[in-house]
């Protein structure tokens, strides 16, 4: 499946996968073959960064 190309799309739809089916952005890197640090630096453009904590971007 391809993520959201919008960026604010792309925080909903990841987000939403890390609270549904992934315990870490790991897994759902490496499931859905996205390259992490661009997909961090996408949704950093955004103001948002990740926080393993709460598996999600905040």
């Amino acid at each position: 499946m391809a993520l959201p190309r919008d960026p604010v799309m792309l925080l909903s739809a990841v987000n939403m996968k890390l609270r549904d089916q992934y315990p870490t952005l790991d897994a759902l890197c490496d499931d859905l073959d996205q390259n992490k640090s661009e997909l961090c630096d996408r949704l950093a453009a955004l103001g948002y960064f990740y926080n393993p904590a709460q598996n999600r971007f905040i």
